[in-house]
C-alpha cells in the first residue's frame, strides 16, 4: 500500500491539530477527573451525576438512558446506580404510569457536590476557550471552499 493510499491529502498540519486537539482534550479529562476524586467522587460517579442533573427536559434518568450517555451497558449502569444510591448521591423513583420503569433522582449531596465540580469545570473551559476556538477555527478554515474554487 502506498503512502497515498494510506494518507490522501492530509498535511503535516492536519496531524499536528489532531494530536492537538487530542491533547487538550486529554487535559481536561485529567483536570475534570482529579477534580471528582477530590470531590469524592470517581470520574464515572460524577459524569452519571452529571447526565442526570444535565438532561434538557428534566430532572431525572432511566437507568437505560444513563448507560445511553454514559456508554455503557446496561447492567453496568446498574451497577453505578447502586453505588451512587449506597453513598446517598441518587434515589430511585418508580414511574406512576409505567411500574416497569424506575427514575434516577440526585440527592441534596449531589446537588451540592455536582454545583462546585460545575463551577470549577466551567472555569477551567473558559481558561481552554482560547485554545480551543483557535484549533477549531484553524480546522474549520481547512475545510472552507477557496476563492478560486468559489470563483466561476
Amino acid at each position: 500500500m502506498s503512502a497515498a493510499e494510506i494518507d490522501p491529502g492530509l498535511s503535516g498540519a492536519d496531524y499536528r491539530r489532531l494530536a492537538e486537539f487530542r491533547y487538550l482534550l486529554r487535559r481536561f479529562l485529567a483536570f475534570s477527573g482529579n477534580a471528582a476524586e477530590a470531590a469524592g467522587l470517581t470520574p464515572q460517579q460524577h459524569q452519571a451525576l452529571l447526565s442526570i442533573k444535565g438532561h434538557p427536559l428534566r430532572c431525572w434518568l432511566t437507568v437505560g438512558e444513563l448507560a445511553e450517555r454514559l456508554c455503557i451497558r446496561h447492567h453496568s449502569a446498574v451497577g453505578l446506580v447502586d453505588r451512587l444510591e449506597a453513598r446517598g448521591l441518587v434515589c430511585r423513583r418508580p414511574n406512576d404510569d409505567d411500574h416497569r420503569e424506575v427514575w434516577i433522582t440526585l440527592t441534596p449531596d449531589a446537588e451540592a457536590r455536582l454545583a462546585n465540580l460545575t463551577a470549577a469545570h466551567r472555569t477551567e473551559l473558559r481558561r481552554m476557550a482560547p485554545l480551543l476556538q483557535t484549533l477549531l477555527a484553524q480546522l474549520s478554515e481547512d475545510d472552507a471552499p477557496s476563492p478560486a474554487a468559489t470563483q466561476g
